[in-house]
């Protein structure tokens, strides 16, 4: 142990405790910029410089470990001096229209400068602006940059994808795509983990709310709206609705209220996913010569890309099964068209999602199947989107406040049906391992007949990153990997290619924790929010009266009126990739 004393607090911490750390034990918060733990402490920002007695410079906190006998002031007044200055040359390279800025209110910098009694600029203003493609989910503002390196080292360390790079030196140093390439050029998976770590609006998603008004405002346009699980856990983070009050049936309402005419479950069809995917494992388990081994699932869009760019040798390993939010958006515009009797092309499909990597997976070519079904593939027939706009969490609270609805005076309301109804197995897709459980559920069930106790497959749960798990399903064992985070799907994918790992099913999500710690979600710097939103989808299904996927009365009823069976000719048509 180190005694030393901070802020005239006599204290004693474990050697090596670095002195933000120490400070924090006792209650001293020290301000800073670009300090991550474990992932960016490299003093790029220095506003966590404090005093050392005896020492005539500052030092940094985030890096500099603590001494014996040492004496700090965190916040005396050549502290302050200093941390001012630093802060003012930061904003004399920073585009400071915090009004327009989709970070207001939730920044590190405009909270520190307003803390500082920053009123001016003492230093001329230098901004380096640089073109970006607006069009592309990830948007990217050089004039908001303020060079904290959080970006690169979250793609580096934790993403492996080095999409980030530092580029020029001195005054000129900015962040940009590395290898000199565009953004459409890059391997981006657009998880959006740079997003939610950028302590300021230089990276945001690309807005789209001003489309969903348009069609909410179209009459001849028929809005449905689709919401994703992990959205229940964080949709009211910014919106200062305690977490007691932030349920789904009050989101619902709060959606009704916005003026969609249609809001639906994306639970539904996870249960769908889970009806085809489950059975596509059962229809490879028995007949494994000619299929290729482990089963990678295919419902989360960056992991997908992340395959198919990085491994494209092990790419048909994935299922074919499209993820929830294209299934039901092809449901939407084939068999909710016709029973409302509406042409699919009247129908505006929005998803909201806790994901930004969504926004591409809707344009892709297979993801046009509905309009594809109705008019064959005859020359000149007109595409149709399955999923017209997706909307992260984000948005979603963005587009709450644009119409000045406060959810704490809502009540709450139903989802709509007959695409509304949803399992809890449906539920638990937002955490990782949620869609290895749902699965498991319902393959034991085909297998045996009868429905396993619903947590026996509760071992694939954790947030450790990587886990695996060995489960009896007939007459024979299921060797199962859950993964998040795509540092450790790289790791997984060397293991396999070196004959180090085999497995039979591999579920994997791009972010840490799952879809709820998504690149779409809220945001709230520093914090890792993974391991507090998961456990909600968890309690969500206990409640839940149907535990299964294959329970979901209004699945067997679409099946049964529409689909036929699973892994069937139009479910393999709608619900499925062909590429």
């Amino acid at each position: 142990m180190v005694t030393l004393t901070i802020d005239n607090k006599k204290i004693s911490v474990p050697e090596g405790t670095t002195i933000m750390k120490a400070a924090a034990s006792v209650g001293i918060i020290i301000p800073h910029l670009c300090y991550l733990e474990g992932i960016n402490e490299i003093s790029a920002c220095k506003v966590c410089v404090v005093e050392v007695q005896g020492k005539v410079k500052l030092v940094t906190a985030c890096n500099n470990p603590v001494e014996e006998g040492m004496v700090l002031f965190t916040n005396s007044p050549k502290v302050r001096s200093v941390r001012r200055t630093n802060v003012e040359l930061i904003l004399s390279q920073h585009n400071s229209n915090c009004a327009t800025c989709v970070r207001s209110g939730n920044c590190n910098l405009q909270k520190l400068s307003n803390d500082l009694g920053i009123l001016d600029i003492p230093y001329k203003k230098e901004i380096t602006e640089m073109p970006w493609n607006k069009e592309f989910p990830l948007i990217r503002d050089f004039g908001k940059c303020i060079k904290c390196m959080r970006c690169v080292q979250i793609c580096d360390k934790v993403q492996a994808l080095h999409i980030w790079d530092v580029q020029n030196t001195g005054s000129r140093t900015t962040v940009d795509v590395s290898r000199n390439r565009t953004i459409e050029e890059s391997d981006c998976s657009v998880c959006g983990q740079c997003i939610t770590h950028c302590p300021t609006g230089a990276l945001r998603e690309r807005d789209d709310t001003a489309k969903v008004f348009r069609a909410l405002a179209d009459p001849e346009m028929v809005t449905v709206v689709q919401v994703a699980p992990a959205v229940r856990t964080a949709w009211a983070e910014s919106l200062n609705l305690p977490s007691y009050m932030a349920t789904e049936g009050r989101m619902v309402a709060a959606l009704k209220k916005i003026g969609f005419d249609y809001v639906f479950d994306t639970n539904f069809s996870a249960d769908l996913t889970i009806m085809e995917e489950g059975n596509e494992l059962l229809a490879r388990l028995s007949d494994p010569e000619e299929k290729r081994w482990p089963m990678f699932t295919s419902c989360c869009p960056a992991w997908v890309s992340f395959l198919k760019t990085q491994y494209p040798q092990l790419a048909d390993h994935l299922s074919t099964a499209k993820s929830p939010q294209q299934m039901f958006g092809a449901v939407t515009k084939s068999y909710f068209a016709e029973t409302i009797g509406v042409e699919p092309d009247k129908i505006c499909s929005i998803s909201i999602m806790p994901c930004v990597s969504k926004k591409r997976e809707a344009t892709l070519s297979d993801m046009y199947s509905a309009g594809e079904l109705k008019n064959g593939t005859a020359q000149g027939a007109k595409r149709i989107p399955d999923v017209d706009i997706v909307l992260t969490t984000r948005e979603l609270a963005r587009m709450i406040r644009a119409e000045h609805i406060a959810p704490d005076l809502l009540t709450e309301e139903a989802f709509d049906s007959p695409l509304g109804e949803s399992s809890g197995a449906g539920v638990i897709f937002g955490v990782t391992g949620g869609v290895m459980e749902a699965a498991l559920r319902t393959a034991y069930y085909c297998v045996e007949g009868v429905n396993p106790p619903p947590d026996a497959f509760s071992d694939v749960r954790g947030f450790e990153g990587r886990k695996e798990a060995s489960f009896r399903l007939g007459d024979r064992t299921l060797r199962t990997c859950t993964v998040s985070g795509l540092k450790n799907a790289r790791d997984l994918m060397e293991d396999i290619l070196r004959g180090e790992a085999e497995y039979d099913f591999v579920e994997v999500m791009a972010c840490p924790g799952g879809c709820v710690g998504g690149g779409g979600q809220p945001i709230t710097d520093g914090f890792e929010m993974a391991d507090v939103r998961g456990p909600k989808l968890y309690q969500l299904d206990e409640k839940r009266p149907l535990r299964f996927s294959h329970e979901n009365p209004e699945v067997a009823k679409l099946y049964e009126d529409y689909l036929g069976a699973p892994l069937g000719e139009k479910s393999h048509a709608l619900l499925h990739t062909h590429g």
